[in-house]
């Protein structure tokens, strides 16, 4: 359910070095530290979008083709997360712990969080969850998540 999906990862779709980072302050301008920073900051706005309903926020951060997984087992699609962040209520939809590995033009961002309120159906959620998100740079040089998967920490 993270962030209505606030979602985590299938698999890396090119290879390369991995570089594990901390979120940084003052990244630099290029290389790694400017992904960590631009993915850290596209992480934060997914939350606050989905705090505020706002799926449209969200969506130009998704691939065409993005999956989800849910922590329930469920599998979701692009416009289904977007409708589904439309319709959660949250008092809380937090996210930290996040850690960026970099591997050439593909990324993963895992991290953790923390929600209270109701999911696109209606149901109450307080949960607690882990999440790894794959991002792409596309052709047009701009980051979009492909795949997220979110599991309950118990």
């Amino acid at each position: 359910m993270r962030r209505i999906l606030l979602i985590g990862v299938l698999g890396l779709l090119s290879g390369g070095m991995s570089v594990a980072q901390e979120p940084s302050k003052g990244a630099a301008t290029k290389g790694p530290g400017s992904v960590v920073q631009a993915l850290t900051d596209m992480e934060n706005a997914w939350a606050k979008a989905s705090k505020a309903g706002d799926g449209d926020t969200i969506a130009p951060m998704l691939a065409t083709d993005f999956v989800a997984l849910d922590s329930d087992g469920t599998m979701h699609n692009k416009a289904d997360v977007v409708a589904r962040v439309k319709k959660a209520k949250w008092t809380t939809n937090e996210i930290g712990d996040l850690k960026v590995h970099v591997h050439g033009d593909s990324a993963i961002v895992t991290g953790s969080w923390t929600g209270n309120g109701t999911d696109a159906s209606g149901k109450a959620v307080n949960a607690k969850e882990r999440w790894a998100d794959t991002w792409v740079k596309m052709p047009d040089g701009k980051w979009q998540c492909v795949a997220s998967a979110s599991a309950p920490i118990k």
